[in-house]
């Protein structure tokens, strides 16, 4: 049982923020509450970027009531004109006494400002409640606002001795059933889902979203340095979901032309033969997409390893050894000679999903470099 406090009621901000993962684009998701006379009087949630805030939502349906109210509210209300007015300017306009706030804002466009408004009004303003949750919520968010480049997932399923498939390539499948599940659910809240082209000549995946109620389909992207992509591929003619390849100049210009024609969009990430993936992150950065989940392979998820690219990994282990000299594993790459060097996992949340258990971490890079080569192997 949780007492009623401020807590009590940021924690439902942060659920309502919580279920709109995946919708809002390169917007945070946000949740508000209004609170008059100790009952809840309004709800509300960022549902898409260009729409109104959570606290505009919550405001509405507390009506009168918002006059002398306490408003919960997961982000530092925003206090600049964008595609929607501030929500400061709305909080000071209905005349609300309290303000509760989980993290400031750090859209430079914000970062404090909208506190500083509420406050030279004399509305009081409590900072920090529930914050780690709150930044743990927005990790995409923050870091694409604070340096323009996506936030970037590796995900993985491997056997307990580290294999991806078998030595003949088989893979299907290696996670159980309700692992699958949450992977379909982590897809709904990227904006971009990534992988090499050896994936699609292998499997010839379609890379959507498949959940047992409708789910949101990221863009589809290919490492493909010298478009190999197949133009049969589902992800070229299905209509599913958006595609875009990131290749070299070293590509076939005749296809990839071929390939613009069909709407696919090809992105040179430099002169070859490998894509350059610091690159590649600036320019999907530049087209607004804001976070990345890669379920390639061990190749793949190397060369973001090599590169120090991935901001987590999440790795869903099943109880199977497979064995295979030649059978591929998580992450390919040149490595590190001492175990000292090896990359490390902070954070980690550690979770049993029937008989797999799901890893999940931030990567803590070597502060000396050991190990990481300038060379790009993705395809």
């Amino acid at each position: 049982m949780h007492n009623i406090d401020d807590e009590y009621y940021m924690d439902l901000a942060l659920q309502m923020a919580e279920r709109a993962q995946g919708q809002t684009g390169i917007n945070p998701v946000v949740g508000a509450v209004v609170v008059k006379d100790g009952a809840i009087v309004g709800l509300g949630s960022h549902l898409k970027r260009g729409t109104p805030h959570a606290e505009v939502h919550a405001l509405n349906m507390a009506g009168a009531q918002a006059e002398g109210s306490t408003v919960y509210v997961t982000l530092e209300p925003c206090s600049h004109y964008g595609m929607t007015p501030p929500c400061s300017e709305r909080l000071i306009r209905e005349k609300v006494s309290r303000v509760v706030i989980a993290c400031d804002d750090p859209n430079p466009l914000v970062a404090g400002r909208g506190i500083r408004m509420l406050r030279e009004k004399g509305i009081e303003v409590v900072t920090g409640i529930l914050r780690d949750r709150a930044i743990r919520l927005n990790k995409m968010f923050i870091k694409y606002i604070t340096t323009g480049l996506p936030y970037v997932t590796i995900k993985t399923a491997s056997t307990l001795d580290g294999k991806i498939a078998s030595r003949t390539g088989d893979s299907k499948w290696i996670s159980n059933a309700a692992a699958r599940d949450i992977v379909h659910t982590m897809r709904h809240r990227h904006q971009g889902i990534m992988v090499g082209v050896g994936t699609i000549l292998a499997d010839d995946p379609q890379l959507t979203t498949r959940l047992s109620v409708p789910g949101l389909s990221p863009v589809r992207i290919i490492a493909d340095s010298t478009l190999r992509i197949p133009l049969n591929s589902k992800v070229l003619n299905d209509g599913l979901a958006p595609t875009l390849l990131l290749s070299t100049s070293e590509a076939d210009r005749d296809k990839a032309d071929a390939l613009r024609e069909r709407g696919i969009e090809v992105l040179i990430c430099g002169d070859g033969p490998s894509v350059d993936l610091k690159l590649a992150m600036t320019q999907l950065g530049e087209r607004e997409i804001s976070s990345i989940l890669v379920e390639g392979g061990g190749r793949l998820n190397g060369s973001l390893l090599e590169r120090q690219l991935a901001d987590e990994v999440v790795m869903f282990l099943a109880p199977k050894l497979i064995g295979g000299l030649h059978a591929p594993g998580s992450f390919r790459f040149e490595g590190y000679e001492r175990m000292a060097d090896a990359v490390t996992l902070s954070g980690l949340e550690v979770e049993q999903i029937g008989d797999n258990v799901c890893i999940k971490g931030t990567p803590v890079w070597p502060d000396n470099g050991a190990g990481i080569q300038d060379t790009n192997s993705a395809e």
